[in-house]
């Protein structure tokens, strides 16, 4: 629900005991929560990463704070005290960079049985190399290609808000996966076409931040939707055990769409929820309210970046599909097919699409 840029400080804890007696609490917390988010990134940390992160102690009777700061690279990390201030508009002028992007993974299946618990392994598997394909890629901001040090606003007015619309040229891996010849039982592939943005706050952006948070962001929305499709099918599978599966029969299921929602309070600031084809708004404005504590109305909800799947009904047993391709915009249309078929000839219309085929 964070858009790049956007991460987890630490903790907190509101407590009318001292400080000093929630401080081991606190300190497993902070190790805890960084553990659980660094263990689903998909890339590798950089050098100037931040490691600090943030314990606080509210004391609801003396209105008292207490912060504190852990360096959760260092599992011996002691505390460290920290000033804690609060501040006002900080964010009106954070820069946001944003991109569309065109997504087509394929990821073979082993040969040994396919069901949503070994599609999760191999899906893993086949992000990892995807997403070390986007940070090797090649990153255009309005059109050019920056160095690394060079500063965005560049000749711009200082402390004022600026939008930039960045490219990303992703060049495939000398040897890909559907260049190897293995036996499998089937292939899974993921088709998209996603928004994704980045909030900067600096008052000097860097052309290497900003590439930096906008391909974090690429892979993390990615594999969101990923992963929340599989457990859709893993929970579907479960619910028709025992029933017989017609290997020729092909299913369609849509990859969910990003919608964001502004933080009033901070200006430009977004967050984001996520929404499949059966849902309304009212649900993504209930997690926001549930997840973020933010009180959204759903005419608030930015609805306009992905638009909702088309899912086309197709016999592909009767005949195999062939068709043309059209090339589109991003902003269009998202799709997702789980396809049962035997050497079937199946040929996808654009955006976003997951297919699953027993060859």
């Amino acid at each position: 629900m964070l858009p790049g840029g956007l991460s987890v400080l630490g903790v907190f804890i509101i407590a009318d005991t001292d400080a000093k007696d929630t401080l081991t609490t606190l300190r497993q917390l902070v190790f805890a929560v960084e553990n659980l988010i660094s263990s689903e990134h998909l890339w590798i940390p950089a050098d100037d990463d931040a490691t600090d992160c943030v314990a606080l102690h509210v004391n609801p009777k003396t209105r008292k704070t207490v912060c504190r700061t852990f360096d959760i690279k260092d599992p011996k990390s002691m505390a460290k005290p920290a000033d804690w201030k609060y501040q006002s508009g900080v964010s009106s002028s954070w820069s946001v960079v944003s991109c569309c992007l065109n997504v087509d993974l394929l990821v073979p299946l082993p040969d040994n049985g396919t069901n949503t618990e070994s599609m999760d392994k191999c899906l893993k598997e086949g992000l990892r190399v995807w997403a070390h394909q986007i940070q090797s890629g090649v990153c255009l901001i309005d059109g050019k290609k920056l160095p690394e040090d060079a500063e965005l606003s560049a000749g711009q007015r200082r402390n004022v808000r600026q939008s930039y619309t960045a490219q990303l040229l992703i060049t495939p891996d000398d040897q890909r996966s559907t260049d190897v010849v293995r036996q499998c039982g089937g292939s899974v592939s993921v088709r998209d076409a996603i928004h994704s943005r980045a909030y900067i706050h600096s008052n000097k952006p860097k052309a290497k931040l900003a590439e930096k948070l906008l391909k974090r962001d690429v892979v993390s929305t990615v594999a969101t939707r990923v992963q929340m499709l599989l457990e859709e099918l893993q929970i579907s599978e479960e619910e028709s055990k025992g029933s017989s599966r017609n290997k020729q029969q092909t299913e369609q299921f849509s990859l969910p769409r990003r919608i964001f929602c502004p933080l009033k309070a901070s200006g430009p600031v977004c967050v984001c929820d996520y929404q499949f084809s059966d849902e309304g708004l009212s649900e993504v404005t209930d997690r926001l309210k549930e997840m973020l504590d933010i009180d959204a109305a759903e005419e608030d909800l930015d609805t306009r970046q992905e638009t909702p799947a088309e899912i086309i009904e197709r016999d592909v047993a009767a005949e195999p599909i062939v068709g043309t391709v059209e090339a589109r915009e991003p902003k269009r249309n998202s799709y997702i097919g789980v396809a049962m078929a035997a050497a079937v000839a199946m040929l996808a219309t654009a955006a976003s699409m997951l297919y699953l085929s027993d060859v």
